[in-house]
Order: structure tokens, then sequence, then C-alpha cells
């Protein structure tokens, strides 16, 4: 699956000159999160999260009242809270890398470029619901996750057979088994019967079923 299947097109974005009360009241406006940064030639030159704003605030210890508290925030501004070095990625970029450079650095979303050019942004929410459809979360049928010797054409007799019984497979995942000599595999399958599903794949003696349930 690539980025820009997923992404939210056109995000919403802020200018480094307006104030953190404004920021924190666009997202609340919005339901966001992330904000983008562009500077007055529309390239990304930061952004900011829910989380700089927390940290911009001042502490519950202070001993300074709301009103002082409110002035101060107001003349804040987005270029005084946002993250100036931007981890991006492109748009034909494939999900899965994206969810690993959001992993692997702690972050919730990434912009999407389009060379210099912002054109959208990804959040952990969007990968969510690319896992939702990954998965045919959304589909009734039957899920069955079992652990397979890893070997050349292993999941192609397995969907053969239980497409001779009538049955669709709305996804196949397939993931790390416990050694390098075994993978596992999540499928979600609908026009077949539990019963018969679990017996076409009890039929495969190098195939153990872990887990299966209608959902």
């Amino acid at each position: 699956m690539i980025i820009d299947r997923v992404m939210t097109r056109n995000p919403v974005f802020i200018h480094p000159d307006m104030s953190v009360n404004e920021v924190r009241s666009l997202m609340d406006k919005e339901k966001i999160g992330h904000l983008p940064v562009l500077d007055k030639g529309n390239r990304l030159v930061g952004i900011v999260t829910r989380e700089d704003l927390i940290k911009a605030a001042p502490s519950a210890a202070t001993t300074l009242d709301m009103y002082e508290i409110s002035y101060l925030l107001s003349k804040m501004t987005a270029e005084n809270v946002m993250v100036k070095k931007v981890i991006t990625v492109a748009e034909n970029e494939v999900v899965e890398e994206a969810a690993r450079v959001m992993a692997d650095n702690g972050i919730g979303c990434l912009p999407v470029m389009r060379g210099d050019l912002l054109v959208g942004i990804i959040t952990d929410t969007d990968l969510f619901h690319a896992l939702i459809d990954a998965f045919g979360a959304r589909y009734r049928g039957v899920r069955i996750t079992c652990l397979t010797r890893d070997a050349p054409g292993q999941f192609a007799k397995i969907a053969s057979a239980i497409a001779e019984k009538g049955g669709n497979f709305v996804a196949f995942v397939s993931a790390e088994g416990d050694d390098l000599t075994h993978r596992r595999a999540t499928l979600k399958i609908t026009g077949i019967a539990r019963p018969d599903a679990e017996a076409v794949i009890r039929n495969f003696p190098d195939v153990e079923i872990e887990d299966v349930r209608e959902s």
C-alpha cells in the first residue's frame, strides 16, 4: 500500500507567526493534533503537535495568574515551539516504511512531500485505518491465525484449497514465525463456514492453527 492512498490530503497548516493560543484553537476546531508549519513561500519549516504546546505551557507550579499566563501564551508563536528538524516521507513511499520511521523516531506523524511541496500528512491514526483494512476487520468472516512452513508455493496451496470450497480471502497477512523456517499468517475468509475453513487448513500437516474465530 502506497502512502498517498492513506494519507490526509491538503492538510491544515499554519505559519510561523501564528500565536500559540491560535494554534491551540485551530487544533481544537479541526480536531487534529499535528500542524505542519509553512513559511510565506509555502516551504515546510516545522511542525507543531499538541505535545509541543503542552511543553510550552507554564508549569503547574508557576506563581503566574491565569491572565499573566494567557498574556504570555498570546505573545508566543508557532516558531517558538515548533520542531524545526522535520522528518518527512515521499508520497510514493510504502505505508510500512512510514510506520517504521514513526516507530523508530517515536513520532506520531509524517508530513508527506512531493519534492519540496507539502501534499499530505500521515498520522498514527491513518496507520490504524490501514491496519484495519489490511486485516479485513470490517468484513464478517472466519479469521484464522496459523504457523506454516516457509516454503515456495505454501500460501498458494492454502489459497487454492480454500477457493475450492467456495471461500474467498478478504485478507492474507504474513509475518515472521518463531524461527527462520516458519511464517505466521492471518487469514480472513468469507463465503465458507468456520468448520469447513478449519478442516481445509488442518489437511495441511505442516500448518498449525494457533487461533480461529468468527469476527
